[in-house]
């Protein structure tokens, strides 16, 4: 290349990175709109809210930390945390280990597309409709659930209004739905690890349950911390399926904080009360999501 044709080539670079500035700043219009539109101005919008006391049918009037006091003492608002607590933990812990369990099968016995398109099944249910099946398989006179425990000689259990067995259960159905949408993205992380390192460990004499726990288990961390992460943030918007089946009974036991922050605000009109609420459940998922982003390292990899 002569100097000349070097010369032009430097000249023309600022001009084609100009060029794919504008391109790509057009192609991604439309997304930040939708962010500062439908994600930041509300988020913005309910933060300065939570200060003020609103019902729609007046002015927004500026309270301080009212709203927030008035949570502190809420014995509602610790109850529905306590109860969104016992979801999240029954919820995530179950759901984990069975779709890791899943993907780990598919990974090992088939990577067939239908089977993992049968897997993904239950996530095309709606919530909505999920949690009427199910009220109709657990209910107490027809349900075909409880009927199969009859033939079993085990007494009705009223699964969804007994205070011991709602938040169990309605974090199980959840988890049916959940599940293979959970496993597809292990199942992901899965495919990103060597097949190498599998057979370096066949070739040392590892059993295929010491490979899982000394080679799959730490290379799949992050992928796993991940994965652990949008399903907390996920678990603890639980709302559909507790509105659908119980309203929040028997006597507050299913009534999770999002089932709370909506019956304040369209069932009470208590707007800024509702934001309060709102942004306490913000920062939860911040503490929450920053902790789990800590202790499992899921910026890091052990895969070099």
């Amino acid at each position: 290349m002569t100097s000349s044709e070097a010369s032009t080539g430097r000249l023309a670079r600022p001009g084609r990175n100009i060029g794919d500035l504008k391109l790509a700043m057009v192609m991604i219009a439309p997304a930040l709109v939708g962010f500062l539109v439908f994600l930041l101005w509300p988020t913005l919008r309910g933060i300065w809210l939570s200060f003020t006391d609103f019902n729609l049918l007046t002015e927004p009037t500026f309270v301080g930390l009212n709203n927030y006091i008035r949570m502190f003492g809420d014995p509602v608002f610790w109850n529905a945390a306590w109860v969104t607590i016992q979801y999240v933990v029954i919820n995530i812990g179950v759901q984990t280990v069975m779709a890791l369990l899943i993907a780990v099968l598919m990974q090992r016995l088939t990577r067939s597309t239908f089977v993992r398109s049968i897997v993904l099944t239950p996530y095309l249910v709606s919530n909505v409709v999920a949690a009427l099946i199910f009220m109709w398989i657990l209910d107490t006179q027809l349900g075909v659930g409880n009927q199969i425990l009859g033939w079993m000689g085990i007494d009705a259990i009223p699964f969804l209004s007994q205070e011991s067995t709602v938040i169990p259960t309605i974090a199980l159905i959840n988890v049916w739905r959940h599940m293979g949408y959970t496993a597809l993205l292990i199942f992901a992380g899965l495919q990103t690890i060597p097949e190498t390192v599998y057979e370096a460990g066949r070739v040392d004499g590892a059993s295929e349950w010491s490979m899982f726990w000394r080679i799959t288990m730490p290379l799949l961390r992050p992928i796993l911390a991940l994965v652990l992460i949008m399903t907390v943030i996920g678990s603890f918007q639980v709302f559909d399926t507790v509105a659908v089946t119980t309203a929040g009974g028997p006597v507050n036991s299913s009534r999770v904080l999002q089932l709370y922050i909506y019956d304040m605000a369209f069932g009470r009109f208590q707007f800024g009360y509702a934001s309060a609420l709102s942004v306490a459940l913000l920062i939860i998922l911040l503490i929450i999501t920053v902790i789990q982003y800590r202790m499992t390292r899921a910026g890091e990899t052990d895969l070099n």
